[in-house]
């Protein structure tokens, strides 16, 4: 048997094809769309999604089932001594401590090891990678949690959206804030830190924000993470939900502004994009885990 797997969700923004290159196995994630139960990515893909969401349809998240979860594990665990699970931070959903639960009874106790490091989208991309790496170094599941969610608050994320529309249907701001907002062309920069995704600032239109942002990864690195860059374990991060035109350009931005940083984009997951929309951009920080 392999000694240890991972398994993460498709919050983690892991397309299809990059899971199966890295041999790590995604749990498709729920969505229910006016009354009508889908799974990301099997019966929902980006595209009907969002014109799901144009045509203002009730859109709302929920929980895997536990009965699919352990029907995963099950499986995974004849071909694995361990499982490392690394699903959406329990900041943003209930999934993660329902595992948690999950895991502590038998069989899963010491096999099942569940990571909450306050990830979801490219971070927890970034996260599953760091995890690659640490089972490359021959750490057993239990020390690549440790390891992960004590680099738990070594992560910064700002996204800038286009639009008020869905912060509003959240109850993220208030009728008023956002009629306001829309006339005004404002458009605020969400932070996601330590799992928990919050207004940050509000600018007015989508290049300030861009600028905004970059700045502000710029004091991060200057200040917050001066130390971790220079020891190089600094991962510059993308995410959006944006067109293919823009987002390209949002890249070559931030490539421009950190030469020499690579950059690891994903486009925003679905669960994140609930609260975002379309046309979202994203840039953050996160730190490699130190063992």
């Amino acid at each position: 048997m392999k000694k240890v797997g991972i398994v993460t969700d498709s919050h983690s923004s892991l397309s299809p094809a990059e899971a199966q290159r890295l041999g790590v196995h995604v749990l498709p994630m729920p969505f229910t769309i006016d009354g009508v139960d889908y799974l990301e990515g099997v019966n929902l893909s980006r595209e009907e999604f969002f014109a799901h969401q144009r045509a203002g349809k009730s859109i709302s998240t929920s929980q895997p089932a536990p009965a699919d979860v352990l029907a995963l594990w099950d499986r995974l665990l004849e071909e694995y001594e361990t499982l490392l699970y690394m699903p959406i931070s329990s900041g943003l959903s209930g999934a993660c401590q329902t595992a948690m639960g999950l895991a502590e009874d038998a069989p899963y106790a010491g096999r099942v090891y569940v990571v909450d490091n306050g990830r979801v989208a490219t971070p927890l991309h970034q996260s599953i990678l760091d995890a690659i790496e640490l089972v490359g170094q021959g750490l057993d599941a239990a020390a690549c949690k440790a390891a992960l969610e004590a680099a738990r608050d070594e992560l910064t994320i700002y996204i800038a959206v286009q639009t008020l529309e869905f912060l509003y249907k959240g109850g993220r701001i208030n009728g008023a804030t956002a009629a306001v907002g829309t006339l005004l062309n404002i458009k605020p920069i969400l932070q996601l830190t330590t799992g928990k995704l919050d207004s940050w600032k509000k600018t007015r239109g989508m290049l300030k924000a861009r600028e905004t942002m970059l700045e502000a990864i710029r004091s991060d690195l200057t200040i917050r993470f001066q130390e971790a860059q220079h020891r190089g374990d600094v991962r510059l991060l993308a995410a959006g939900s944006a067109d293919a035109e823009t987002t390209a350009r949002w890249i070559a931005q931030i490539e421009a502004a950190f030469p020499g940083m690579p950059v690891l984009y994903d486009d925003l997951s679905l669960g994140v994009s609930c609260h975002t929309g379309e046309g979202a951009l994203g840039v953050g920080l996160s730190i490699r885990p130190r063992v």
